[in-house]
């Protein structure tokens, strides 16, 4: 049989045979390595290339690309597991400044895999001319300094902002505004004040940026003539009580500003000014008083006149020994005797002096409490009750003692 014949013949049977091969090559992969549909969990962000550098982007673009994928379960598990694999782009080469609906291309480093949806595949882009503008630096000032002062002139590190942005939003800056609060000042100020882009209203123009952020405002702050600050000092007459110490004595303000129409006699105060005397005789607490300034004639005083003074009074510590106390049980157990070594402890106590001066001995009890224990002997820490607070127990000496608790022995009954 001529062979071109006998091929001609067979051929169906040979490509049968093929198809046959390869549906089970198939079958046998899709079985060992399954085709699975599933959304991409891993972030695609969105990556706009090619924009004119006298253009921007004015319009709200998708920051991110869901997609939903299929592919075999080794690729899931290896190259999409991968950062980066996924890549979406939108491309903006070649555009003027208008409105557009631009497709989102994608780019796959992953085979085989098969795009079933994403989202979005379009975005509406609108371009607009990206304009600049120089305006000049407007420093506001809404308040004052302290009484009796006064400030200079204020100078800037720089007399001019630019304003960048969208055509449409740099044409409605009007001013370029620092706002700088001098409120209570009494000395220089330097300070980086942030600059804000306002419309003709006076109101916030958004998506614009000002080139410096921020402006750097130095101002001298001095004191007017006649008016000075000084600090306050508190007079006290008297004693506290015997047995008690002066901690300490504040006063609120520390430093107040005097005036006179006569700078001379401001000049010539020593620094301070005192306060009407304050008695603290036999005080043994803390005080808390107002008290009014002994200001000298022809003089004032800017504000309140009247000073709060606080004054902290403490006992003098000290610490005394009692010695030979009793020691008292308790809660012994029934049927029980209990021997004691020593029965007697002496106690070092600390505190206020006048509160130890009246201590007694009546006024602390040295107690073993036994309720748990049974026969046996035990070295066990006497407790110290005190009935006066405002003490401490510092040690007890000895500091353990011995006891040995013993049954009741009951008599024998006679025969």
């Amino acid at each position: 049989m001529n062979p071109l014949k006998r091929i001609t013949i067979n051929l169906p049977i040979l490509l049968t045979a093929l198809a046959l091969a390869v549906a089970v090559w198939v079958l046998a992969v899709t079985t060992t390595d399954p085709v699975e549909k599933r959304n991409y969990s891993r972030p695609v962000e969105l990556e706009v290339s090619g924009l004119n550098t006298n253009l921007i982007v004015t319009s709200e673009l998708p920051e991110q690309v869901s997609l939903t994928l299929s592919a075999p379960s080794s690729i899931w598990t290896s190259e999409l597991s991968n950062a980066n694999v996924i890549r979406a782009f939108l491309d903006l080469s070649g555009l003027e400044a208008g409105n557009y609906t631009l497709p989102i291309d994608l780019q796959i480093d992953a085979q085989p895999v098969k795009v079933d949806n994403y989202s979005p595949k379009e975005v509406e882009v609108r371009l607009e001319q990206l304009y600049t503008k120089d305006l000049s630096i407007t420093l506001v000032q809404p308040s004052s300094p302290a009484v009796g002062y006064e400030a200079g002139a204020p100078k800037l590190s720089t007399d001019t902002a630019t304003v960048s942005g969208p055509s449409s939003q740099v044409e409605k800056v009007a001013e370029i505004r620092a706002t700088l609060d001098i409120s209570q000042a009494k000395e220089d100020i330097d300070r980086d004040l942030e600059l804000l882009a306002l419309d003709e209203n006076g109101l916030p123009v958004d998506n614009v940026t000002i080139s410096p952020e921020k402006v750097n405002v130095t101002m001298p702050i001095s004191q007017r003539g006649g008016y000075r600050n000084v600090s306050v000092k508190v007079l006290t007459s008297g004693q506290i009580a015997s047995g008690y110490r002066l901690t300490n004595i504040s006063s609120n303000p520390l430093v107040v500003t005097v005036y006179s129409s006569d700078p001379e006699l401001v000049n010539n105060l020593p620094g301070y000014i005192e306060t009407q005397p304050l008695n603290l005789t036999d005080a043994q607490e803390d005080l808390q008083v107002s008290l009014p300034l002994a200001v000298p004639s022809g003089i004032s005083v800017v504000g309140e006149s009247t000073i709060k003074v606080t004054v902290s009074i403490s006992p003098i510590q000290g610490s005394v020994t009692l010695t030979s106390l009793p020691v008292e049980i308790v809660d012994l157990l029934p049927d029980y005797n209990v021997t004691l070594s020593p029965d007697r402890v002496d106690v070092i106590l600390s505190g206020p002096i006048p509160t130890l001066d009246q201590l007694s001995s009546s006024d602390v009890r040295v107690l073993i409490n036994l309720s748990d224990y049974t026969e046996g002997v035990y070295q066990l820490e006497p407790l110290v009750e005190l009935d006066v607070t405002g003490i401490l127990v510092e040690s007890k000496l000895p500091a353990s003692i011995e006891v040995e608790i013993m049954p009741v022995v009951k008599p024998t009954a006679a025969p």
